[in-house]
């Protein structure tokens, strides 16, 4: 049996209380009694809603269920079906105009285009792998894909292979003729990369010097401007850096010196709470807390063995480069990191009421990750803009984006924090949703952040 505090009306794992005592309040500015007595009170305002809604689903799914047994087959009537489904409450009515008022939203979700990664949180090693992918090598990305042929000699397996390394440079050079050509000439034929008066020189094998044919993409450079360590791009609003070392066992054997390209890639990572990973009691809950405690302050480590050696993986550093007019400027050195808590069906046995009823446990995420996240509006690691990102998944309809709208609301008044601090990403993976997803807009249209598909729950619903 799991020992239990009592808080107030709570009844609280030992283990999550003393997490959330000794360890994610302190630094959040919270103080402890306030904290456990608002904590009670939300959860016992905000639970019998949470119930009545999934009450609600079940309404709904058996009148849905009730009219296909006497109406079996395919619909001869789209007009009555859709008339069924708004009188019991599946379709909503549509608003007639909804805009997205949300403030505060850092460019990875408001402008800049590129992968978003989703990963366990329970896992480290993959957490802090995902959220440094934000920048990424060109070459091992070709060198260990199929993207290049193991055909003539290129093959993969064993230690490295020159003839499959040959093709790579050769790719890479072409990518960079695409994204950054030359005035004059390709890449594949730059013998040296300098930085004069703040523009890209670029030297030739046949004796002459270029730049880009769009100067604008060069953003500045790492090191010396006669021999500089990388230079630094910026393509359809992401980045690209040329690394640059004689001296490294590949730069050694280019005509330029360029040991690598690196390109911005995964600009924002989703850490899960929900259905990559399996979370059943207070143990799971703590681990998973306690990791995104540890990204949240930039603190988290895993010790990774690999080819025989240990090291220490750790968040990366922001990038710095001068641009132009001689000035340093700070690229992100890792993804957006978003929180994904879990839907409002699921309930866990971390947290009891007074009745000996498992809190939901969307209640408890939203709670716990934000009080957790609170730490960055402070040092902005993550959001440069001070908000905090939670994915929400598996809603049914606006009501449901409502009381999650309500939610967040509380649990800022609970942990004091302005209103709408805390973004919401929807997950449309319910047909509930799709079918009313203006109306789900709509509910939280201060929040909403990013609207995003999951198909393979699309799959199961149809």
């Amino acid at each position: 049996m799991t020992d239990r505090i009592t808080s107030h009306r709570l009844r609280v794992a030992s283990d999550l209380h003393a997490f959330i005592q000794n360890e994610a309040l302190p630094g959040s500015g919270v103080d402890a009694d306030s904290f456990w007595a608002g904590f009670d009170q939300l959860v016992h305002d905000l639970a019998p809603k949470n119930r009545d809604l999934l009450a609600e689903r079940e309404r709904i799914q058996k009148a849905i269920d009730d009219w296909h047994k006497d109406n079996p087959g395919p619909i001869k009537d789209q007009a009555v079906y859709q008339a069924f489904l708004r009188d019991i409450g599946y379709l909503a009515d549509e608003p007639d105009n909804v805009r997205i008022d949300t403030s505060k939203v850092d460019v990875e979700f408001a402008n800049q285009a590129g992968p978003q990664l989703v990963v366990p949180i329970t896992n480290a090693r993959y957490a802090l792998n995902a959220a440094n992918a934000r920048w990424g090598s060109l070459y091992d990305a070709l060198y260990g894909t199929d993207v290049i042929s193991e055909e003539d000699g290129a093959t993969r397996a064993g230690g490295y292979n020159p003839v499959r390394g040959a093709k790579v440079i050769a790719r890479a050079r072409a990518f960079l003729d695409e994204a950054l050509p030359l005035a004059n000439g390709s890449h594949a034929n730059a013998t040296a990369y300098t930085v004069k008066q703040g523009a890209l020189q670029v030297s030739l094998e046949d004796g002459t010097t270029t730049g880009l044919a769009d100067t604008s993409l060069f953003l500045g450079y790492r090191g010396a401007e006669d021999k500089p360590d990388a230079l630094v791009f910026r393509h359809h609003g992401l980045h690209i850096e040329i690394q640059i070392d004689p001296t490294h066992p590949i730069g050694k054997d280019d005509k330029a010196g360029v040991r690598d390209v690196v390109l911005e890639a995964a600009v924002t990572t989703i850490m899960d709470l929900e259905d990559s990973i399996a979370a059943v009691d207070s143990e799971d809950k703590v681990l998973a807390y306690r990791n995104w405690l540890g990204l949240t302050t930039g603190e988290l480590t895993e010790e990774v063995s690999k080819d025989g050696k240990t090291f220490t993986r750790r968040l990366n550093a922001d990038r710095t480069y001068v641009d132009a007019a001689g000035t340093t400027q700070t690229l992100p050195g890792r993804s957006v990191m978003l929180v994904r808590n879990v839907g409002h069906l699921m309930t866990n046995p971390s947290i009891l009421d007074e009745e000996g009823r498992e809190v939901p446990e969307g209640i408890m995420d939203a709670v716990i990750s934000s009080l957790i996240a609170k730490r960055d509006l402070d040092t902005r690691l993550n959001s440069r803009k001070g908000s905090i990102y939670i994915v929400k998944p598996k809603m049914h309809g606006p009501d449901e984006v409502a009381f999650a709208n309500d939610l967040f609301a509380r649990t800022e008044d609970l942990i004091g924090l302005e209103r709408n601090t805390i973004k919401m990403g929807i997950m449309d993976e319910e047909r509930r949703t799709s079918a009313n997803l203006k109306a789900c807009i709509a509910a939280a249209h201060q929040r909403v952040a990013f609207i995003n598909t999951g198909f393979l729950d699309r799959t199961g619903d149809e």
